[in-house]
């Protein structure tokens, strides 16, 4: 009987939780300094319930950007599952450009979080690369991607997208760039697909010449 009671309990406490880093990645992105009685009160919880979650800015600052990192990392088993291996590829990337323009606009609030002596250290990239080693090898089983591409030529090759501005136009200029690079992993792919089109290239039979 008491587990019933907890479950609505331990849902509730979960949606706080989300609802807060939902709101306090809008809030953080437009400025750093905001005051997270603001992030409370448009997350819609008291403070007793916030500071329970987030007891100091930082761990709420380092917390967001874990998370978000590793939704992005999560969606490359998902993509694999419902997609065509390079579709798939091609889809964590869009992911992955926009956990980069968040982690942009976060920058300074970041910076604020890890700057003092005794501030914990940001979070490393490891579930990111590890998902890119995942769609990379699956890939490369399939044939849709040239062989020997690892998770630091690919991270080498996208480094573009952090070099784009969160606040301007960035999602066409980064659907080009992605573009590009997935043209480069397809060419001499042994499965054949032709950059561009993510079809396959075809010799003309002897018939049609």
């Amino acid at each position: 009987m008491q587990q019933k009671k907890d479950a609505p309990l331990r849902s509730d406490a979960q949606r706080n939780r989300e609802r807060i880093l939902e709101v306090a990645l809008a809030e953080l992105t437009l400025c750093a300094d905001v005051p997270l009685s603001v992030i409370a009160r448009k997350a819609g919880v008291g403070q007793g319930t916030f500071y329970r979650n987030f007891p100091k800015r930082e761990s709420l600052v380092l917390e967001i950007y874990r998370h978000e990192m590793q939704q992005v990392a999560d969606a490359a088993t998902e993509l694999i599952r419902i997609h065509e291996p390079d579709r798939a590829l091609r889809e964590w990337m869009d992911h992955l450009a926009r956990f980069a323009m968040t982690k942009a606009g976060l920058a300074d609030a970041i910076r604020q979080a890890t700057s003092a002596p005794d501030s914990p250290a940001k979070p490393g990239h490891t579930p990111v690369t590890s998902a890119a080693e995942l769609l990379l090898r699956t890939n490369e089983e399939a044939g849709t991607i040239r062989p020997g591409v690892t998770a630091d030529d690919f991270v080498l090759a996208i480094a573009g997208i952090w070099q784009l501005d969160p606040h301007g136009a960035w999602q066409p200029r980064a659907a080009r760039l992605l573009d590009l690079v997935m043209d480069g992993l397809r060419a001499g792919a042994p499965g054949g697909k032709g950059p561009g089109t993510g079809e396959t290239t075809e010799k003309p039979r002897s018939e049609d010449v």
